[in-house]
């Protein structure tokens, strides 16, 4: 069983923290003052244009920054302003006591990813994948993605649509919807943090940044693991800003992932609209989805949304 934290309401408390990478202050007004517009009360952590080399504060600084939002039982949701690098230094020293007893919606993607994983493998606590305070700047927050944010944490069931795409593999399949950034999960191999059982789960992967060589090497260590074995279905996001070595790999990102699942016979989708992009909807970690691939498009359902019948 997955525990859903409670909903948003009016007057609620969202906490914001950079528990990774550096965010300069003026990069999250927007955020602060959208969310502030939505009906909610903002707590900004101590963290939020605070900088440490790379980070947004030193390891201590930032996890006592996290921690506290955890423990405060007025916040109802944390907002985690960017990803960047450095949950994975943090995350065997997070006390997660209080936060069991009353949950919360913790918000994010990229190296979030790993908040979503452990919480997901050890406490069995839905979380929500989703734009950050980026996305809210230069008119973002009128956009769909930066919306479904919105509707989520109101407990909005939702309804998403994309275009097809000629590696999709046809089918319809419903499963616990696990996954994030790719990187992220092959790094958590081998930890208490990782994905275990995907058995009969739905797996959502994007990324940015990567060598296309190494989409590849993660794919394998993906397949070697067993992780991409008896899924119900998988649905490859973004991947973007893809690079290429000198002596080029010889193929785009998709057709390397598409090789890597032709070994399975579940329903894939492509270029879903969730990762580092604009298009990036919420989507809610731990929780049933129903997956429907057809020929003239793509539908994940959530909630009152889901259909006995394929939407084509």
């Amino acid at each position: 069983m997955i525990t859903i934290p409670p909903y948003l309401k009016q007057g609620d408390t969202i906490g914001l923290v950079c528990p990774s990478g550096f965010m300069p202050y003026e990069k999250v007004e927007t955020c602060i003052s959208v969310l502030q517009e939505w009906g909610y009360k903002v707590k900004v952590g101590k963290t939020v244009g605070h900088q440490y080399h790379y980070f947004s504060g030193t390891d201590e600084e930032r996890l006592t920054d996290l921690q506290a939002m955890l423990d405060d039982f007025e916040i109802k949701a944390i907002l985690c302003a960017r990803g960047g690098y450095g949950l994975s230094r943090l995350i065997d020293s997070i006390n997660f006591k209080k936060f069991i007893d009353s949950p919360k919606w913790i918000i994010g993607f990229s190296d979030i990813t790993i908040l979503h994983a452990h919480i997901n493998q050890q406490f069995r606590i839905a979380t929500l994948h989703a734009p950050m305070s980026a996305a809210f700047n230069d008119g973002g927050f009128n956009n769909e993605y930066v919306l479904s944010l919105c509707k989520a944490i109101e407990g909005i069931s939702y309804h998403y649509n994309c275009d097809p795409h000629p590696l999709n593999k046809i089918g319809r399949a419903e499963g616990e919807l696990i996954g994030g950034n790719l990187s992220i999960i092959t790094h958590l191999i081998g930890t208490k943090s990782v994905y275990k059982n995907t058995k009969g789960k739905l797996l959502f992967l994007e990324d940015v940044g990567e060598y296309l060589y190494n989409i590849d090497r993660l794919f394998v260590q993906l397949k070697r693991n067993g992780l991409l074995e008896n899924l119900a279905g998988c649905i490859i996001g973004g991947f973007t800003d893809m690079k290429d070595t000198i002596i080029p790999y010889g193929e785009d990102v998709y057709t390397i992932i598409g090789q890597h699942l032709n070994d399975y016979s579940y329903p894939v989708c492509f270029d879903f609209p969730v990762g580092h992009q604009t298009e990036n909807y919420a989507v809610k970690v731990g929780v049933l989805h129903q997956l429907q691939v057809a020929k003239d498009g793509v539908a994940l359902l959530y909630g009152r949304h889901f259909s006995a019948e394929m939407f084509f």
